[in-house]
């Protein structure tokens, strides 16, 4: 097994230079560690002691039984009480059959728990790693285990190691245990080959790490300011930038100006970088209406997935609108005077002009301030549309405007991601155009706070045969998502 070795330097000053002292033991017990910093609290058995050591520091995806050569000083936490601070350690796979067991046992690789752990250490002792490592196919030989968990034993060995080999090339570039399991799952056993030849990947591919982060690294493998993988990065970083505060897309002048100054380089290189972006097809350059005297004046730069669900949004609301309603045409003046007997009230002139659009239009956007009477036009449409036989649903982007949308109307309203279905663990809707919502109006509330991406997926759920009423205060609040 190879050996892990690390540094780590503390922060702060002192007034004399604490006494560095050197530890060797084995890992008892994790009591708490992160997977993005490496920060570890654990107990360990050293040599010449007879209770455990709580150590603390930074330890590379530490492992009960795993053996430690530590170098530190010994410091006193007020609650905790004495502690060996960690300044270097290195690690190595345990020696003794004891240490082995817990090591296997901890969990560390699939299909060996506890009591397999001690069957295996039982029959193969000290030499229980070597055979795991060099011939698996021994490990018939102990009761409970077949072909298959051999199989399963051997792959999870071997994407243990690979994970520990890429944690050690990361802790260089200052990411933790939690990045390299994510990088693993996304490279394989090519990841460190992938980041030497482009770091700048990472930020695209892996979440949780953006530009910044890459950039650090690349800047530590040598990469030039003017790369063109570092500007390709640079820039997709700058667009998810300016879209967070609000732009779908961007100038294209504008935008060569900003990546020139945020990344240090000429216009040249930024140009080259967004040709670069827009051959992969991670942005999209739109011409608009152009001026002769200034030819790039003209486009908008987009990211992709923007420019999807952008258009998307255009194509799929042009469909409902050109799509016939679900009930009949009903006289939209008797119908308002009805509601309004039924709910006792007097609307005024454009609050009925709302409502006599509801009934003649696919589509409508009732936008106002607070106070300006929107609550009341929803409620005299729900009023006629309930009693046209319509199947009504009310939706809001967040929980607490869908609450205040269910009290102000007294008809139910939930949440655009309840309403549409959302599945945390596969990350999508099912509600979508293959399985369509079941309405005939739909109506949302505080639609300012709907980004593009949910829109997108809103609409692609709405049944063209439906009326789609947007309720909202542009001035108001801005998108969530």
């Amino acid at each position: 097994m190879c050996q892990v070795r690390c540094s780590m330097y503390g922060s702060g000053t002192m007034n004399h230079k604490p006494e560095t002292i050197f530890l060797n033991g084995r890992i008892e017990k994790i009591t708490y560690t992160s997977r993005e910093t490496g920060y570890t609290v654990a107990k360990v058995m050293v040599q010449g002691r007879k209770d455990s050591v709580t150590v603390v520091g930074k330890l590379i995806s530490p492992v009960p039984g795993e053996t430690l050569t530590m170098k530190g000083e010994w410091t006193r936490h007020p609650k905790f009480g004495e502690q060996f601070k960690i300044s270097e350690f290195s690690s190595a796979a345990p020696e003794s059959p004891a240490g082995i067991e817990k090591y296997l046992g901890s969990g560390l690789v699939k299909g060996i728990g506890p009591i397999m752990a001690e069957r295996i250490v039982r029959k193969f002792g000290i030499k229980t790693l070597d055979i795991i490592e060099k011939d698996t196919g021994k490990l018939s030989l102990v009761e409970g285990i077949g072909e298959k968990r051999i199989s399963m034993i051997r792959k999870a060995w071997d994407e243990q190691k690979e994970i520990r080999n890429l944690m050690l090339f990361l802790h260089a570039y200052g990411l933790g245990a939690g990045h390299a399991v994510k990088i693993f799952k996304r490279y394989g056993n090519r990841a460190a080959s992938i980041m030497k030849e482009n770091p700048y990947r990472l930020a695209v591919d892996i979440s949780g790490i953006g530009f910044i982060t890459a950039d650090r690294i690349g800047e530590k493998l040598g990469f030039s300011k003017n790369s063109e993988e570092r500007v390709e990065s640079g820039i997709i970083y700058l667009l998810f930038t300016l879209s967070e505060e609000g732009h779908i897309y961007y100038p294209l002048p504008a935008l060569i100006e900003s990546g020139a100054e945020m990344l240090g380089v000429e216009r040249e290189d930024v140009k080259k970088g967004i040709d670069a972006a827009a051959a992969s097809g991670k942005i999209v350059i739109e011409e608009f209406e152009r001026d002769a005297g200034a030819p790039e004046e003209g486009k908008g730069v987009f990211l992709a997935k923007y420019h999807y669900c952008e258009t998307g949004i255009s194509k799929l609301l042009k469909h409902i609108v050109d799509s016939p309603k679900s009930f009949r045409n009903v006289d939209s003046d008797k119908a308002i005077k009805w509601a309004q007997n039924q709910l006792s009230i007097v609307l005024a002139e454009k609050q009925a002009k709302a409502v006599r659009r509801s009934l003649d239009e696919k589509t409508l956007v009732i936008t106002g301030g607070p106070g300006t009477g929107k609550t009341t036009i929803i409620n005299v449409i729900i009023k006629i549309f309930k009693r046209l036989g319509v199947k009504i649903l009310l939706a809001a982007p967040t929980g607490r405007a869908a609450k205040r949308m269910s009290e102000a109307t007294g008809y139910g309203a939930k949440t655009i991601h309840r309403m549409l279905e959302y599945n945390p663990e596969k990350g999508g809707f099912k509600r979508n155009e293959k399985n369509p919502l079941e309405c005939g109006l739909l109506v949302v509330d505080e639609a300012s706070m709907i980004d593009t991406l949910l829109m997108f997926r809103m609409l692609k759920a709405v049944p063209p045969e439906s009326i789609l009423i947007l309720v909202g205060d542009v001035n108001q609040l801005p998108s969530v998502g």
